[in-house]
C-alpha cells in the first residue's frame, strides 16, 4: 500500500480509537448485535474497513466486471425491474382468469405456481394427489390444461416464469407446444423455468428422481433452450427456498453457488459452453428482514458469481458473467398473528431488494401465512412495488448505498463467510456429494433451529408474535380457499383427455421415452413428442421413474 493510503488509514485509526475511548462508558441496548450470518456487527464502520486501492477490483462501475454495483450501466434509470406476483391455483380455467386480472392491473410478466401433484409428477386423480390438487398452485395434467391456462395470452408478448423443478422439462415442453398452437416459434419465447432440482433435496422436497438423472434432465433442457429458445432462461437457480427453509444469508449464497457450480459442470459436459449457458442462467433469491444485510447480499452475489464464471469456468462473454436475479420477499418471515404487519415487512424487504439491484421482484402477500393470496392482497403487493418505483426516488440513482462504510463491510463479510462454506462443500466433492451425505440439509436445519430458539427466548423480537401483542392476534383478513368442486372438474377433464386422444400413439411415444432414458440420449425430443400426443405429466414421469428410479433421502440428517 502506498504512503498516501497508509498515512490516511493510520490517522483514521487513531481518531477512531480515540472516539471509542471517549464513549466507552455509554451503554448500548444489548451486549452484542449480530445477524444470522455475522456473529458481531461493529458499532461503527469507517474508511479503514474498506480498501480504497481495491475499488476497481471489488466495486467498480455499474454494468462492468465484477458487477458489484449492478449488471446494467443505467440500472433503473434505464429500465425498472420487472414487477411480478406469484400466481396459480385450482384449475387452469381459474388460473387463466387470475393471469388476465394481474396483467390488467399493470403486472409486466407472469409467474406460475404449480400444485404439488404437478411438481411431483403425479396426475390429479392419482391416489398420491388426494387433498393437494390445485391447493398451492394450478393443476396441470396435460397439454390441454396448459392451453387453457394461457388462452388469450399472447406468448410472444408476455414473459412467463414457471416455478417447476423435477418435471421442468415436461412443463417447458408443454409451454412450447402451446406457443406452437398460437403460431409462436420457440425462439420468440421469453421467460424462465426454475429447473433447479438440487435445492429440492435440501429445502423443499419436491424431487422425483435421484440427483444424477435429475442433473441430466436439467442439462438436456438447458441444451435444448440454448439451441431453440435463446431468449428463454432455462434455469433459475434458487437461493429463495434454502433461505425460507432456515438458512442464513451466507448459507443462502454458499449453498446456491455450490449447486450452480454442479449445474455448470453438467452443462459444460453436455456440450454447452460456459459463455453460452452463462448467459441464460437466472436466479431467485430471498429477501428477509435485515435491511442492510440483504442489500449487501445482492452486491456480494454479483461479485462472487462474476469471479466464479471467469476464474473457474473460463467464461469471457460479459453477459455470461452477470448474475441477473429475481427476488421474492421472505415467505417465512410472514406471521399469522397481526397479518397486516406483513404489508410493512414486505415493503421494507422489497425496498432492500431494489436497493440491492435486482432485475425482477415479487412480494409475498400479507395473507400468505394463512392461505393462498386474495385479489386484494395481491393488488396491495403490486401497488407496493409501484410506489417504490414511482414515488420514492430510489430508482433514480444507481447503487445509491455504494461507498457506505457499513454496506461495503457487510458485502465483504458475507462474501468471506460464504466462501468458507463453499470451501467445506468443495472438500466433500461438491454439492451432489454434500447433498447425498446430508451435510447441507443438516446445516440448514441447525440454522433454522437456532433462529426459532432465538424467537422463543425473545433474543429476536417478532412484532405481534413474541412482542407488542395486543391480545387480539387472531387472523382478521378474508381467507382464500380453493373451490373443492374444481378438483372434481379437473379429474373429469383429465378423463376426457384420455378418451379423446390417440392412446396407441401415447403408448408408442412413452415407450420411446423409456428407451431413450435407459441410455444417454437427449430426452427433450421424446418428451416433446409425448407432450404433443397429450400424454399426461404423470405418465411421462412414470416412464422416467421406470428407468431412473425414485429418490429417498438419507435416513439420518
Amino acid at each position: 500500500m502506498n504512503n498516501k493510503y497508509a498515512n490516511k488509514e493510520q490517522k483514521i485509526l487513531e481518531e477512531l480509537e480515540g472516539w471509542r475511548e471517549r464513549n466507552s462508558e455509554r451503554k448500548e441496548r444489548q451486549d452484542q448485535f449480530n445477524t444470522s450470518s455475522i456473529d458481531e456487527i461493529p458499532s461503527i464502520s469507517a474508511p479503514i474497513d474498506t480498501n480504497e486501492e481495491s475499488y476497481l477490483d471489488n466495486i467498480g462501475f455499474p454494468g462492468e466486471y465484477p458487477f458489484t454495483r449492478g449488471v446494467q450501466p443505467t440500472m433503473y434509470r434505464g429500465r425498472l425491474w420487472s414487477m411480478r406476483q406469484y400466481a396459480g391455483f385450482g384449475t387452469p380455467e381459474e388460473t387463466n382468469t387470475k393471469f388476465r386480472y394481474l396483467l390488467s392491473q399493470g403486472q409486466t410478466g407472469l409467474s406460475v405456481a404449480f400444485d404439488l401433484p404437478t411438481q411431483l409428477g403425479y396426475n390429479s386423480d392419482d391416489p398420491e394427489s388426494v387433498g393437494e390438487v390445485g391447493k398451492v398452485g394450478v393443476a396441470i395434467d396435460s397439454l390441454r390444461d396448459m392451453e387453457v391456462a394461457f388462452e388469450g395470452i399472447p406468448l410472444d408478448k408476455v414473459s412467463t416464469s414457471m416455478t417447476i423443478n423435477a418435471p421442468a422439462a415436461v412443463l417447458v415442453a408443454m409451454y412450447v407446444a402451446v406457443a406452437e398452437k398460437q403460431g409462436v416459434s420457440p425462439d420468440q419465447l421469453t421467460g424462465t423455468a426454475q429447473n433447479d432440482v438440487l435445492k429440492e433435496y435440501v429445502a423443499r422436497g419436491t424431487y422425483i428422481f435421484p440427483p444424477e438423472p435429475s442433473l441430466r434432465l436439467a442439462a438436456d433442457l438447458v441444451a435444448y433452450c440454448a439451441e431453440k429458445m435463446p431468449r428463454f432462461n432455462s434455469i433459475s437457480i434458487s437461493g429463495y427456498h434454502l433461505r425460507d427453509a432456515g438458512s442464513t444469508a451466507a448459507q443462502e449464497i454458499a449453498f446456491t453457488f455450490a449447486n450452480a457450480i454442479a449445474y455448470g459442470e453438467a452443462f459444460t459436459k453436455r456440450g454447452v459452453q460456459p459463455d453460452i449457458w452463462g448467459q441464460r442462467v437466472s436466479w431467485i433469491f430471498n429477501t428477509h428482514n435485515n435491511f442492510l444485510e440483504e442489500i449487501a447480499k445482492y452486491r456480494a452475489l454479483r461479485r462472487m458469481w462474476a469471479r466464479i464464471m471467469k476464474e473457474q469456468f473460463g467464461a469471457e462473454n460479459p453477459r455470461a458473467l452477470m448474475l441477473r436475479t429475481h427476488s421474492q420477499t421472505g415467505g417465512s418471515t410472514l406471521t399469522a398473528q397481526q397479518p397486516l404487519n406483513n404489508i410493512v415487512r414486505a415493503a421494507y424487504q422489497a425496498l432492500a431488494a431494489v436497493l440491492g439491484g435486482v432485475q425482477s421482484l415479487a412480494l409475498s402477500t400479507f395473507d400468505e401465512a394463512l392461505s393462498l393470496p386474495t385479489d386484494e392482497a395481491q393488488r396491495i403487493a403490486l401497488r407496493t412495488q409501484q410506489i417504490i418505483a414511482h414515488e420514492t426516488g430510489i430508482a433514480d440513482a444507481i447503487d445509491p448505498l455504494a461507498g457506505s462504510y457499513h454496506v461495503e463491510w457487510l458485502t465483504d463479510k458475507l462474501e468471506e463467510n460464504a466462501l468458507a462454506y463453499m470451501a467445506e462443500i468443495d472438500q466433500l466433492g461438491g454439492a451432489v456429494a454434500a447433498i447425498e451425505a446430508g451435510v447441507i440439509q443438516r446445516e440448514i436445519a441447525k440454522a433454522s433451529y437456532e433462529s426459532q430458539l432465538a424467537v422463543e427466548e425473545k433474543k429476536e423480537l417478532v412484532v405481534g408474535v413474541n412482542s407488542f401483542k395486543d391480545g387480539n392476534e387472531d387472523p382478521s383478513p378474508a381467507i382464500f380457499r380453493v373451490n373443492r368442486n374444481s378438483v372434481d372438474q379437473q379429474k373429469i377433464s383429465l378423463e376426457k383427455i384420455r378418451k379423446e386422444r390417440d392412446n396407441s400413439k401415447v403408448e408408442k411415444v412413452l415407450a420411446e421415452l423409456k428407451s431413450k432414458a435407459s441410455g444417454s440420449d437427449d430426452l427433450m425430443s421424446p418428451i416433446l413428442d409425448a407432450v404433443r400426443s397429450y400424454a399426461t405429466v404423470g405418465e411421462i414421469c412414470d416412464a422416467l421413474r421406470t428407468e431412473f428410479g425414485s429418490y429417498s433421502p438419507p435416513v439420518e440428517i
